[in-house]
């Protein structure tokens, strides 16, 4: 269908008829900060006056405006007001409202200054989406911009020339008016193409007799060519060459539009590059997010149904997904089992190796054990069902509700805190990491839970938290805290211990984990 409109727009101003009355101009409405100053000198007889960091004339009073940049750029100043006919308040009734105005000032000043470059950000960070209209293939797009190019400079064929990724070759990718079997010829090689590789360095190479300057390398049998690179944001991409079928030279301004050309594909192929970068990013995104939810899913939501006793767990993982969990439940006994386990590695590999070992600890829960014996047959498991690189520290412990008493078995980097009404205990792990050697030996710890005290266990990532100045807090240190609440619920003193902790400090990339249990009174 040919396009019957222009492929430009003309903007034409018409003259206005001399019958033709202007309308009549509108003064500037008064602004905020004008009108503040207006009422503040009418009620207390000084004039507010908001401008440069240099002293006013009859200034008696100035105040900063922070806009959240090293240097202030602004000041409030205070001055008597000319006005005879306005009675003046005292300036030490004056001054605590000007310091008030001066303090809303710099609020919204570092307001306007925060959006300000959040909106550049914003700028910075539009997503490249395909348009639903947009029918075209790269191929066409590339095809037509070499056709529009080469008639623009008065050459009639063009070729878009790719590097590979070991930039050893380059491959002819779109063609105008080249025989369409150019298309399967092999790649050339980089080495001795002498205008490809005088491009590739940035500039633009014009040769008016190819035979002349056959060292050069002109890819095709035209008479004269120019060759440009194609230069993505971070790297070359290749080289475009424009071919003529007569000796010719090429004026600067036409060797100008050529590279504006180039500039245009390289573009293009980066539009295409970010399209198909974003769309696996989105489907890693989804998958991520759905693993996440997952392995939530898999954390204990309901709490033992044991009069005397409640717990309460938190995991925090770092990359959303991760290596951290904890599990409660009772046993046919009516023992009260609870876990905390911290599987070693990143991300996906973390996050496999914790449900690995969570089907572990259900599968050998539901047989007689003590705390000691399910951590060995747990440990068993991980020796003979891995390849040797999955480790975990964990932390397993049993409770009989009818007297308190505790077994609490640890391995690797696991802790726990035995809080008191007058002391505290910090237990720590002697063994190595679950699924490091078939034939470890773990120790049974045995205490008594009375009435009133807790049991903490802690993840590697817990104990390693830092606080604000980048220390790292430590477990005496949390269970110096946690003894100061022993009043709390078992999930009241975790979410204190969870915000003692939880500094999102940059510096804190481990998962985080923590199990509470507390014996009522």
């Amino acid at each position: 269908m040919t396009n019957k409109f222009p492929r430009h727009l003309s903007l034409l101003a018409d003259s206005f008829s001399s019958e033709q009355e202007a309308a009549p101009a509108q003064a500037p409405a008064e602004g905020p900060f004008a009108q503040l100053a207006r009422s503040f000198a009418q009620v207390s007889g000084w004039e507010l006056r908001l401008g440069g960091s240099m002293a006013e004339t009859g200034e008696v009073w100035s105040s900063s405006i922070d806009d959240g940049e090293r240097e202030p750029s602004s000041k409030l100043s205070l001055l008597a007001a000319v006005e005879p006919s306005l009675s003046r308040l005292p300036l030490e009734q004056v001054r605590p409202l000007a310091l008030a105005i001066a303090n809303l000032l710099s609020e919204q000043a570092r307001l306007r200054n925060a959006l300000w470059q959040r909106e550049a950000e914003l700028a910075a960070g539009v997503p490249v989406a395909a348009r639903p209209d947009d029918e075209m293939h790269l191929a066409e797009r590339l095809a037509a911009i070499l056709k529009g190019g080469a008639d623009a400079v008065g050459c009639q064929a063009a070729g878009l020339y790719v590097l590979d990724e070991t930039t050893t070759t380059l491959k002819l990718r779109a063609a105008h008016n080249l025989p369409h079997d150019r298309l399967l010829e092999p790649a050339r090689p980089l080495r001795g193409a002498m205008a490809d590789l005088e491009a590739l360095v940035g500039h633009a190479v014009v040769l008016e007799d190819t035979a002349v300057l056959s060292h050069w390398k002109c890819p095709e049998n035209y008479p004269a060519a120019i060759c440009v690179p194609i230069s993505g944001s971070s790297a070359p991409l290749g080289t475009l060459w424009l071919f003529a079928d007569t000796n010719r030279d090429f004026t600067s301004e036409q060797t100008n539009v050529v590279e504006i050309i180039a500039g245009r594909i390289a573009a293009d192929l980066e539009r295409e590059m970010l399209l198909a970068e974003g769309a696996r990013s989105k489907r890693r995104e989804k998958h991520l997010e759905a693993a996440a939810r997952w392995q939530a899913s898999r954390l204990p939501s309901v709490t033992p149904l044991l009069d005397d006793y409640e717990v309460a767990g938190w995991t925090l993982q770092a990359d959303g997904i991760g290596g951290d969990f904890y599990d409660w439940s009772v046993l046919a006994d009516g023992r009260l089992s609870f876990s905390l386990g911290d599987a070693q590695g990143k991300l996906i590999e973390a996050g496999l190796g914790a449900a690995a070992v969570q089907a572990a600890l259900k599968s050998h829960a539901a047989y007689p054990h003590t705390a000691a014996e399910l951590l060995a047959r747990v440990n068993e498991t991980l020796w003979t069902t891995s390849a040797g690189d999955q480790f975990c520290s964990l932390a397993h412990g049993l409770i009989d509700p009818a007297d308190g008493k505790i077994e609490i078995s640890l391995s690797g980097a696991a802790a726990a805190i035995h809080l008191r009404q007058r002391e505290r205990e910090v237990l720590k792990s002697t063994t190595l990491a679950l699924g490091t050697d078939p034939d470890t030996r773990f120790e049974v710890l045995s205490r008594q839970l009375h009435p009133g005290e807790f049991l903490i266990l802690l993840s590697e990532g817990a104990q390693n938290a830092v606080d604000e100045g980048g220390l790292r807090i430590g477990e005496l240190a949390i269970a110096s805290f946690a003894s100061k609440n022993l009043r709390e619920s078992a999930d009241g003193i975790l979410a204190k211990i969870r915000r003692f902790i939880d500094r999102r400090q940059a510096s804190q990339t481990d998962d985080m984990s923590v199990l509470v249990v507390k014996r009522r009174k």
